[in-house]
């Protein structure tokens, strides 16, 4: 049996691409600081590391086929990305994995293209695209010295299983309970979503067909790329009920920032709510066939009550 290890599978995205290679058949090592897992992924294997101590990391990812790279640590402070990028290449080397990693839009800076494929030039504009830019040539280099082969996967903002830590729950569904959807930028600007079952399930497909790929893949997850009127009609349709718009107070956070590191790295980032993209693929269709991809109106229903707002607003309903 293929052995994935799922580093930071507590966050987020960790969960649902740990979930998704158990149930794919996959026998999972979820790495977290301390060990413990959610219950929802009692099937996996729980190991403690410590992804700024390479040893540490090492240990825990020996005698595994593959390893996820799902590190991210605090918004506001990016200082330790390389770091950990450079531990987990050592331990991949060490163990002779494959090494998977999430991309994010960030490479490319503002105003950031329209359209992004998998030959658009990288021109990032913030630390955080710098930083982004700087991790995936480690991961080219190392490819490219046959030392750890990569597979890298580029997707848009997150929603999706459960958590906390993405513009869809922090603000755009943070009211709805309130009846409010609370858009981040222009309601009709195309934005790039990424539904998190549907990623992971790109992932488990690459990883099938792993010995079939370069050293170094470079490819576009097409999501769903869709207005905030979009995602608002399709959350009435899950809820049952009209909504109230309202906008983001960006004013809040530029009068804050000076004092709020947290707000300070988001507004380094706000060119993406207010500058259209989407992401296209030439090649991932071709490569493991249809892309998962989950309607707009189903995904937005679950994202929701993976959040809790359904049963909410059902008990507060009752």
């Amino acid at each position: 049996m293929t052995k994935i290890a799922v580093l930071g599978a507590r966050g987020r995205l960790g969960q649902v691409v740990a979930k998704a290679f158990l149930d794919a058949g996959y026998e999972v090592r979820a790495v977290t600081r301390d060990g413990k897992l959610p219950a929802e992924l009692s099937g996996a294997e729980a190991v403690a590391a410590n992804a700024l101590d390479r040893q540490s990391l090492i240990r825990a990812t020996q005698g595994v086929d593959i390893v996820f790279n799902g590190l991210n640590p605090i918004y506001s402070d990016w200082s330790t990305c390389l770091p950990m990028a450079e531990n987990v290449m050592a331990a991949c080397h060490a163990n002779r994995a494959l090494h998977l990693f999430p991309g994010t839009v960030y490479n490319f800076g503002s105003p950031i293209p329209a359209v992004i494929t998998e030959e658009t030039p990288e021109r990032p504009t913030t630390e955080k695209g710098r930083i982004r830019v700087a991790m995936e040539e480690l991961f080219r280099r190392e490819a490219a010295a046959g030392r750890v082969r990569t597979i890298l996967l580029r997707a848009g903002d997150f929603f999706g299983g459960k958590g906390t830590g993405s513009w869809f729950d922090l603000v755009v569904a943070s009211k709805l309970a309130k009846g409010v959807y609370t858009a981040p930028g222009p309601i009709d600007l195309v934005h790039e979503w990424a539904y998190l079952p549907d990623f992971a399930a790109a992932f488990v497909a690459l990883a099938d067909r792993r010995d079939t790929l370069d050293a170094f893949e470079n490819l576009n997850f097409p999501g769903h790329a869709v207005t905030d009127l979009e995602i608002m009609a399709a959350a009435e349709k899950a809820l049952g009920r009209k909504l109230k718009l309202a906008s983001m107070p960006w004013w809040v956070l530029r009068a804050g920032s000076p004092f709020m590191p947290m707000w300070k790295a988001i507004l380094s980032m706000s060119y993406l709510r207010f500058e259209e993209h989407r992401l296209v693929s030439s090649r991932l269709e071709g490569i493991i066939g249809a892309i998962p991809h989950t309607s707009l109106d189903e995904a937005v229903s679950q994202a929701l009550a993976d959040l809790g707002i359904m049963g909410a607003l059902s008990e507060k309903a009752a």
